[in-house]
């Protein structure tokens, strides 16, 4: 199981940007697979995108492709989710989410709130 702290979002205009960062502890914490999701009231939570434990593939969604960039730094227990180019549409709650094999641990979000 490992902890995971979301930090880094915020208010901004339409066409600018966030770098989100989520901190997680534990020492096995690069075998884990790690996403972004986001969430609005009234709404299920969706998938944002996704890094494999090393770094080396990345999955998003059609809605933030080509916007957004996910990484990670194992060194640092550390994964960052680069928003670019962000829409009003992007205005959500965002968590972070850690799998491995049966494991599924959930941070407890960051709001980001884009105007028009």
């Amino acid at each position: 199981q490992v902890q995971l702290v979301e930090s880094g979002g915020g208010l901004v205009q339409a066409g600018g940007s966030l770098r989100l960062s989520c901190a997680a502890s534990g020492r096995t914490f690069r075998n884990y697979d790690v996403g972004w999701y986001r969430q609005v009231p009234g709404k299920e939570r969706e998938f944002v995108a996704r890094v494999n434990w090393s770094g080396g593939s990345t999955y998003y969604a059609d809605s933030v492709k080509g916007r957004f960039t996910i990484s990670r730094d194992n060194a640092k227990n550390m994964v960052y989710l680069q928003m670019n180019s962000l829409k009003p549409e992007d205005t959500a709650i965002y968590y972070c989410n850690a799998r491995y094999v049966t494991i599924n641990d959930w941070g407890q979000g960051t709001q980001v709130t884009v105007s028009s």
